[in-house]
């Protein structure tokens, strides 16, 4: 008795471990937050204990789950030091940091002169030549662009300037509410129950922030965004400096979202 209570124990310590590694895999969980070395002890632990096909590939789901583990930390390290040289606001920073000295002479280490040679050759005399020969006279080419520009003119208009300025109000007014405390996550903001409604949510946002309805603070360091809404919008000065930031919203982006929402 007392040996099958410690067998069915080992069991329950390596369902945890694989729980554990599910976590990690669909986001849940820092995969440096993971003691990769502890697991492997309880595995190797508990492996003299297992005599049944069960308990074999139990283990086995568990030794993988330990290596999905460190696949994901694995990525995130070089996931992390490629933007170390390509996120924008990380070379801001590193520019900010330096003095006019080391600006300088980063700019003489790294300059490069290119030194261009054109001349005209028979071929590209052939290709001009055959270029002016096919070419259309010019009033076919006028006519051609009247024409066009009368059936542009004539397709209605697509976008519903009103239901989109309601939209956009609507959104603004939830984005108050839910900042009265602080200021929210942009994708806790965005998220929505369907993929369709994300993305619209998210092109809709881009507008309040566009038009000043609202703020976006960035934080490159932390890999994080949040909204703060305005309660009276102005739109930026033309002398202002702008940054446009490109956030990118896959499906697979989306699902795992709601998957760790629902957690």
């Amino acid at each position: 008795m007392g040996k099958r209570d410690s067998v069915e124990r080992g069991r329950e310590r390596l369902r945890r471990v694989i729980n554990l590694c599910r976590r990690v895999e669909q986001g849940e969980v820092d995969p440096f937050a993971v003691e990769v070395g502890s697991l492997l002890a309880i595995i190797r632990e508990l492996f003299p204990n297992w005599k049944s096909l069960e308990d074999l590939c139990l283990d086995v789901e568990a030794v993988e789950g330990v290596s999905t583990v460190v696949k994901h930390q694995g990525e995130w390290v070089r996931g992390r030091s490629t933007k170390l040289y390509r996120d924008p606001f990380l070379i801001e920073e590193k520019l900010r940091s330096l003095s006019k000295e080391a600006l300088a002479e980063i700019f003489l280490r790294s300059w490069h002169p290119v030194v261009e040679l054109e001349q005209l050759t028979p071929h590209s005399l052939e290709n001009a030549l055959r270029y002016w020969g096919e070419l259309k006279p010019l009033a076919d080419r006028l006519l051609g662009l009247q024409a066009e520009a009368r059936v542009v003119e004539a397709e209605p208009p697509q976008i519903l300037t009103e239901d989109f300025e309601r939209e956009l109000l609507a959104l603004w007014e939830e984005l108050k509410e839910r900042t009265k405390e602080g200021k929210i996550r942009y994708w806790d903001f965005i998220l929505a129950d369907s993929y369709e409604k994300t993305a619209r949510r998210a092109y809709l946002t881009s507008f309040l922030i566009t038009y000043g309805y609202a703020r976006l603070e960035v934080r490159p360091f932390e890999e994080e965004m949040y909204l703060m809404a305005v309660e009276e919008p102005s739109p930026p000065a033309e002398s202002a400096r702008t940054i446009s930031i490109p956030i990118a919203l896959s499906f697979e982006d989306w699902r795992r979202l709601r998957n760790a929402q629902k957690a």
